[in-house]
């Protein structure tokens, strides 16, 4: 009996990369909901990748599997039988199917907890925005530094030139004695 499903041959297929351009890392805070919609429409695209290698997988190893006889029922499987391409397939789609149930794991828990509420959030916003201003202070402080330190090197390289100046211009005045 065949599933209603498209068949991908396994040979086009590939993990799915939850590295796409509108992915947000957990913990990272994006600018206002569009973050926490693209974490649901990337969870979304992730469970249709499941839902497509389950349909392949159950696809391809039906056509690909030998047919079975229940009336001889083996209790031993035979080691020096040759490689069967449905084993390769089996764990091609093990692999795909496990690693596309690692991303939602990892999409589910990207996603707000139930705690976070909105006083939550900014409380924590507020504590951002003070670390923020703390940050620029101190930033503001070192380029400050800096700038008292590029005057007093610049007026040092003025007072090495003028001296060059006044060393070359008192050799050069010099008369050279006769020989």
């Amino acid at each position: 009996m065949a599933l209603p499903c498209r068949v991908t041959p396994p040979s086009l297929l590939r993990p799915p990369d939850i590295q796409a351009p509108y992915w947000v890392p957990p913990g990272q805070v994006g600018g206002g909901g569009g973050a926490m919609a693209d974490r649901l429409t990337q969870l979304q695209d992730a469970v249709n990748s499941l839902a497509d290698q389950f349909c392949n997988a159950i696809g391809v190893l039906q056509q690909c599997g030998p047919p079975a006889s229940f009336s001889n029922i083996q209790t031993a499987i035979n080691k020096d039988q040759p490689a069967n391409p449905t084993e390769e397939y089996a764990q091609l789609f093990a692999a795909l199917i496990a690693r596309t149930a690692k991303d939602i794991d990892v999409l589910i828990d990207s996603l707000p907890s139930e705690e976070s509420t909105a006083a939550l959030q900014a409380a924590s916003l507020f504590r951002l925005e003070e670390e923020n201003h703390e940050a620029a202070a101190r930033l503001e402080e070192v380029v400050f530094r800096g700038d008292m330190l590029l005057e007093k090197i610049q007026s040092a390289l003025a007072d090495i030139a003028q001296s060059q100046l006044k060393t070359r211009s008192g050799t050069q005045s010099l008369p050279l004695p006769d020989s």
